[in-house]
């Protein structure tokens, strides 16, 4: 078990089989030592968080959205590692988008849920540059998706 998987344990996180691609695109793409992740959704094991957050979504909800995201994200390193994350070198990137109500302006602290979770199961190599955007609406009412580039060694 590497130290990521160990610390995900003890957070008491357990990778999901990675999502299979919902329209014409594939889930990552490798270029040399970069690997781009194609947007996971807020999709967890007891189901899909959906809705606008602001509106339908609270805060707490938002953040735990952006949370499976990250996990969505750390299950499709781990398949385009062939099950060996001590082979990523570092989070470089996130994107993270938020379906936010107009008078929603938190989208950071909601994106935050995503980010949090780098930091916890990567450490340093967790710490990435970010955008988070507010969007008007996401694939199949989804609150959030994050996508993200990773450095592979």
């Amino acid at each position: 078990m590497s130290q990521v998987e160990e610390r995900l344990a003890k957070l008491g996180i357990t990778l999901p089989a990675p999502n299979a691609p919902i329209a014409n695109y594939v889930p990552f793409v490798r270029i040399g030592e970069l690997l781009h992740i194609s947007g996971q959704v807020s999709l967890g094991d007891s189901g899909a968080i959906t809705g606008v957050v602001g509106e339908d979504v609270d805060m707490a909800t938002a953040i735990k959205a952006a949370r499976l995201c990250g996990i969505n994200l750390i299950a499709q390193m781990k398949a385009a590692c062939d099950g060996d994350l001590t082979r990523v070198a570092r989070v470089v990137k996130l994107n993270g988008f938020v379906q936010a109500g107009p008078a929603f302006f938190d989208i950071p602290q909601v994106v935050n849920g995503a980010s949090d979770l780098m930091v916890e199961a990567f450490g340093d190599a967790g710490r990435h540059a970010r955008s988070a955007v507010g969007v008007y609406r996401l694939p199949r009412n989804f609150a959030v998706e994050v996508d993200a580039v990773v450095a592979l060694s």
